[in-house]
């Protein structure tokens, strides 16, 4: 069974209990809007009209765990296990919005469990995200015409007052635009231009672009709306710079980054689209829009290091290319001095800048060496040496680099040579 028809069945025995107490359950925002787009949604949401909130709740442990999100406003989160696969349900009474103060959090939010169907969805950020579903009879309900917005790739705030409320919502613009390839109307241009974002803590603004560099096929399509809407104005100066002097390359490279990153582990993905915008930026501005997202290291892979690695190295394989001749020796040092794992992705981030000629000759030639996910591992250890009656101390790790360099340069090849190469270095240091 899909995700998407899990997740559909539960919301229908959840509608059904709710009928019967007189209440009215409903699929919102993302999944009727993707369904509607023939995607299959992995995530659901559900408001339920007519019903309290203690009753609703009460309801719902009828179905499997139940956590409570916030306070005046509740969300419940409804958790359960299928066929070995988590699923989880967001079910929440409609909304009621008080702004209270300045900023995406300066507002009261609370659960309204007598609210209209209309009212509910004026306070959602776009049309295509305003449409609900009855998951009982199928009927859909579209009260700002988000479904002939979707036919027409057309992305269309709901209400300018409450879209202001939350600035998160222009960068939710960004990448809705390049994930489902919309056009912004004249009006929520401009609506989005008047926002100031600089209340927007680094973590939200790197949760629309993971979204925006991971899910849209074509990246590029979000660059150049973030640009429009003066998002990389306001938050990313030097990207905007970069866009302005080199757009058509720039965004080529991010979008054939995007159709490379697919087999990749998710810290990889992430660090080959930060490195294709990287390598536009240069080593300074790269450490500016790492610093903007706030990444650093993601399932225990330094992202930050490896995208600065592979931007410092992004002219490597194309320059090796033209030459007549590169030793292996270089190819070793290469695989020593970066993280592993790295020259693969260097490979893909030369794929994507359009030298696949090069990338197909670069990666050849480290698989040959069988250092394309590894450098060489030591021959010569600490233990070695001590074995061989060298005293604990700061000799040991002098000799035992050396040994090294010796191998990565080919004048050490095997364990023997490794214990001659010590020994010859260990007799000039007591000589």
């Amino acid at each position: 069974m899909s995700v998407s028809q899990s997740l559909l069945e539960k919301a229908q025995a959840i509608a059904r209990v709710v009928r019967e107490r007189g209440g009215r359950a409903l699929l919102v925002g993302g999944f009727v809007r993707d369904e509607l787009l023939g995607l299959h949604p992995k995530d659901a949401d559900i408001e339920v009209y007519g019903l309290e909130a203690p009753l609703l709740r009460e309801l719902l442990r009828k179905f499997g765990r139940v956590d409570c999100v916030g306070e005046s406003f509740r969300v419940y989160k409804l958790a359960w296990w299928s066929e070995k696969e988590r699923f989880e349900l967001d079910i929440s009474l409609p909304r009621r919005d008080k702004k209270i103060g300045a900023g995406h959090k300066g507002f009261e939010v609370e659960g309204d469990p007598h609210a209209t169907v209309e009212d509910a969805a004026r306070r959602r950020d776009f049309t295509v995200n305003a449409i609900l579903k009855d998951p009982l009879t199928g009927e859909i309900l579209d009260p700002f015409g988000g479904r002939a917005d979707l036919e027409n790739k057309t992305l269309r705030v709901v209400d300018a007052a409450h879209f202001a409320e939350d600035s998160l919502r222009v960068l939710r613009a960004v990448q809705f635009a390049a994930r489902f390839e919309m056009q912004m109307e004249p009006r929520s241009i401009e609506i989005c231009r008047a926002i100031d974002l600089s209340d927007l803590p680094r973590e939200r603004i790197w949760g629309e672009w993971e979204k925006l560099l991971l899910k849209a096929p074509r990246p590029s399509l979000g660059l150049r709306i973030a640009r429009e809407l003066g998002v990389l104005h306001q938050l990313f100066p030097y990207l905007e710079t970069a866009l302005s002097r080199r757009g058509d390359e720039l965004c080529a490279t991010l979008d054939n980054a995007a159709r490379e990153k697919g087999n990749l582990p998710y810290a990889q993905q992430v660090t080959l689209m930060l490195a294709a915008l990287g390598t536009f930026l240069g080593w300074r501005g790269t450490e500016q829009l790492l610093d903007g997202l706030n990444v650093h290291s993601l399932d225990n892979f330094n992202v930050r290091l490896a995208t600065i690695q592979l931007v410092g190295e992004r002219k490597r394989i194309t320059d090796w290319h033209r030459q007549n001749e590169v030793s292996d020796r270089e190819f070793r040092f290469l695989s020593a001095r970066l993280l592993p794992g790295l020259p693969r992705l260097m490979a893909q981030l030369a794929k994507a800048r359009g030298a696949h000629e090069a990338e197909d000759w670069f990666i050849t030639k480290m698989e040959q060496l069988n250092i394309a996910d590894a450098p060489p591992a030591p021959l010569l250890m600490g233990r070695h040496l001590l074995e061989m009656g060298l005293k604990p101390g700061p000799r040991i790790g002098k000799i035992t680099k050396q040994v090294y360099l010796a191998q990565l340069t080919g004048e050490v090849g095997t364990l023997d040579e490794a214990f001659e190469a010590a020994r010859t270095w260990m007799n000039e240091a007591n000589e």
